[in-house]
């Protein structure tokens, strides 16, 4: 996934979004590229959304 891919107010799960950070950061074997850290940024971005979301929800 790329930035340009990614749309505000994402109605994925916080889980989902953890696990494609999981995912890059495996794929990145610890150390990220330029791009690569401009889509873990943004994907720290929506996981945050997304746990907001769900704590909104649950009050």
């Amino acid at each position: 996934m790329f930035p340009d891919s990614m749309t505000p107010g994402s109605v994925r799960s916080a889980a989902e979004v953890n696990e494609q950070i999981r995912a890059l950061w495996l794929r990145a074997g610890g150390s990220l590229s330029a791009q690569e850290r401009t889509e873990y940024e943004l994907l720290v971005i929506e996981w945050a959304e997304a746990i907001r979301d769900g704590i909104v929800e649950a009050a």
